[in-house]
């Protein structure tokens, strides 16, 4: 009886023993595995020639921006079944976020700035590249969200070799004022979105506007004059690290857009605008030196991470408005 109960006892210290040794390993690979991805990316330079390619500085920044949400630490964590990558939740809404704008610029890519106009013929490695990345980002396997994002990768990296090219004139970037209007309205539609879900971090009524300003429109359901909209607790701490990974890919963009599009940009006197939406957009990658998110009132004793990058990206959207009017009108 006594060696039974011995044996009993060997085990449970066993088994305290590894999940002890597993929560610690498993503790290490999180904080490591939950480091974010500085604002450094690799780019691509021209060694052999001093020629200018247009297009290579964006195709290069979004090809980084993909690679660097599959090969950070950890690798790709969104679709992660098992832990620690499962137990976690800041970075896989930080990859969301730098997805979205990935996405955002591949359709660009393919639908705008590889055209010359609407009736010419699509790239065929941007119409691959964009339905891979459109792939489910949360499949595990068969096939996995990794494997198609990678194949995604080489769509472009083959779009970029076209256009490094310089006997294939069928491959082009047409860096154009009106094709960088339009991935600047994509980009003032998603920071006004992530601005007001960040807002609604302490609750904000507001009213409904959908119609405002033409007598004559319509909407398929009637909705309340006045709602109240609030973050649930368990979410702030997501929409916040989606802001981080969607303000960390645009500031990439925008500093490759800002040498692609030089000229127009400096023809319509444009520059320096370009140039202030990327400084109000750098301090969203301010390190974080509080253990979470605070979700203090707006005049409150504790900070409220969520509005105070709510500010940042407000400005910026506003900043974006004021360019594209420049470049529409200027």
């Amino acid at each position: 009886m006594k060696s039974l109960i011995s044996v009993k006892a060997n085990w449970a210290g066993r088994i305290k023993a590894i999940t002890f040794l597993l929560a610690l390993i498993y503790s290490v690979l999180g904080f490591y595995w939950g480091l974010e991805p500085q604002l450094a990316l690799k780019g691509e330079k021209l060694e052999t020639s001093s020629a200018k390619i247009v297009g290579l500085e964006t195709v290069s920044a979004t090809i980084d921006i993909a690679e660097t949400v599959l090969s950070k630490p950890g690798g790709y964590l969104y679709n992660d079944a098992f832990p620690p990558g499962v137990l976690m939740d800041n970075i896989p809404n930080w990859e969301l976020g730098a997805l979205v704008q990935l996405r955002d610029m591949v359709r660009t890519l393919r639908n705008n700035m590889s055209r010359s106009q609407s009736q010419s013929t699509e790239n065929l490695n941007l119409v691959n590249a964009e339905g891979l990345f459109y792939f489910d980002n949360n499949s595990w396997i068969l096939p996995s969200t990794e494997g198609e994002y990678k194949k995604g990768v080489k769509e472009l990296k083959a779009y970029l070799n076209q256009l490094k090219d310089f006997e294939d004139q069928n491959t082009q970037f047409y860096a154009r004022a009106d094709n960088l209007t339009i991935w600047l309205s994509e980009v003032e539609t998603r920071l006004g979105s992530l601005s007001q879900r960040l807002s609604a971090s302490v609750g904000k009524r507001q009213l409904d506007v959908a119609l405002a300003g033409d007598s004559a429109a319509r909407q398929s359901t009637e909705a309340t004059v006045e709602k109240t909209l609030k973050t649930p607790w368990l979410k702030i701490d997501d929409i916040f690290y989606e802001a981080r990974g969607t303000t960390w890919a645009l500031i990439h963009l925008l500093k490759a857009i800002e040498t692609d599009f030089s000229e127009v940009l400096e023809k319509k006197n444009a520059l320096v605008s370009l140039q202030q939406i990327i400084r109000e957009l750098e301090p969203t990658q301010d390190t974080i030196w509080s253990p979470m998110i605070l979700n203090g009132s707006g005049l409150g004793f504790l900070a409220n991470h969520s509005l105070v990058m709510g500010s940042h990206i407000s400005r910026a959207n506003a900043a974006i408005i004021d360019l594209r009017r420049l470049l529409e009108d200027g």
